[in-house]
């Protein structure tokens, strides 16, 4: 079959590959300790799953409107001027199944052929995928480890041209744990306002999940509403990946583009989920703190248990349930570790290398798995590399 050139821009999320490969070992009989999926190990809130079959119960198992139920996208713009301060306006929401559309329609709708990218790096792999299936090219702000994860923001104007269209920020962020802080986002939204033409696309699908401070986000910066795309949604704050749904806030302008490419596209999320996301923003938030309590104990035993194994080093994430340690004074290299960490430790982790050009030499673990199983992963690390 001949396909599309453009099929050979798209990239993959690996997680879901090296889950596959998990597995499939797991079906052979080897124990497997997943550290691999970006998912939380927690059931959804109980008063969320009652009212989506409470909305299937009445009738919500029809088409909505493209944009949303009303209801959500008010309750959707209700917490975010909550949460972020903002005046947000329901006509600017926007829900789609799952937030990967938002960064798809987005992406598609302001990048070209011609067009620059901004993006971190190391990043979620679909960031450059999509900018590359959209024709433009992507330009990686490097998120450094000596600091901590955080991008010298001093050479971010370095970065931008006059084909510079969209800085892609994620906060805190995957796969690092890194979170921007208020002052380099107030850096970050001087450069963009000397720029007239460039956005921000601000992914904050993690921001319930800090460990010290406040959610701060970029488009509650004077004069940024109106240049931010927000990217969020309910799979990872709420235990909800399964659901698919999530959201954007844009600038008023760019909506019905972003519309447009739905209705071609998924014609609308369905409508019982959305019901129950307005359960979700409008009901109890103690499964909530619960489970960013509970990810904060397994940070501080994920942290402690790398940096105890010889040629590694692990700065302490500051936000998602993500390590990024560097294993380069192991002598493997990411995807090496990967393979080995596997086969020989029963431990699924991701190559550090699949998050971008400057991931290799580290490797991501996703914390969200119980302390027993942590701890067990760590002993059965240290002893691999111990064994190199």
């Amino acid at each position: 079959m001949t396909v599309a050139a453009r099929m050979n821009d798209l990239g993959t999320e690996t997680a879901f590959e090296v889950l596959a490969k998990a597995r499939a070992l797991e079906a052979q009989g080897k124990e497997i300790i997943h550290l691999e999926i970006g998912e939380p190990d927690f059931e959804t809130p109980r008063h969320i799953v009652e009212a989506g079959m409470q909305a299937i119960s009445d009738g919500f198992t029809h088409y909505g409107p493209t944009a949303g139920l009303p209801e959500l996208r008010e309750a959707i713009a209700r917490n975010s001027r909550e949460v972020r301060g903002t005046d947000t306006d329901p006509a600017n929401v926007v829900v789609t199944p799952g937030a990967k559309p938002i960064m798809f329609y987005v992406l598609l709708a302001l990048a070209e052929p011609g067009v620059e990218v901004i993006y971190p790096n190391p990043g979620f792999p679909i960031y450059e995928s999509m900018i590359k299936f959209a024709g433009a090219t992507p330009v990686p702000m490097q998120l450094l480890e000596e600091k901590d994860y955080h991008p010298d923001l001093d050479a971010l104007p370095g970065l931008i041209t006059d084909k510079t269209r969209l800085i892609i920020i994620n906060s805190p962020e995957n796969p690092c744990g890194s979170a921007l802080s208020k002052e380099e986002l107030e850096t970050i939204a001087g450069v963009v306002m000397q720029h007239p033409g460039l956005y921000v696309l601000a992914d904050e699908i993690y921001k319930d999940i800090l460990y010290t401070g406040e959610h701060y986000s970029i488009s509650s910066i004077p004069g940024m509403q109106e240049r931010t795309i927000i990217l969020d949604g309910f799979s990872k704050s709420y235990a909800m990946t399964g659901w698919r749904l999530g959201y954007g806030i844009m600038p008023e302008e760019l909506v019905p583009h972003i519309v447009k490419l739905a209705v071609n596209s998924v014609s609308c999320a369905a409508t019982f989920t959305q019901a129950a996301a307005v359960a979700a923003l409008e009901g109890p938030r103690d499964e909530v703190e619960a489970m960013v309590s509970e990810f904060g104990v397994r940070r501080r035993l994920i942290a402690d248990g790398l940096r105890s194994i010889p040629g590694i080093k692990c700065p302490e994430p500051e936000g998602a349930f993500y390590a990024f340690p560097s294993i380069k004074g192991t002598g493997l290299t990411s995807m090496e570790f990967e393979t080995r960490a596997m086969n020989e430790a029963g431990v699924a982790l991701l190559s550090g290398s699949a998050f971008g050009e400057f991931g290799e030499g580290y490797v991501r673990l996703s914390y969200a798995n119980s302390q027993e199983n942590i701890q067990k992963a760590i002993s059965q690390l240290d002893k691999l590399v111990r064994s190199l």
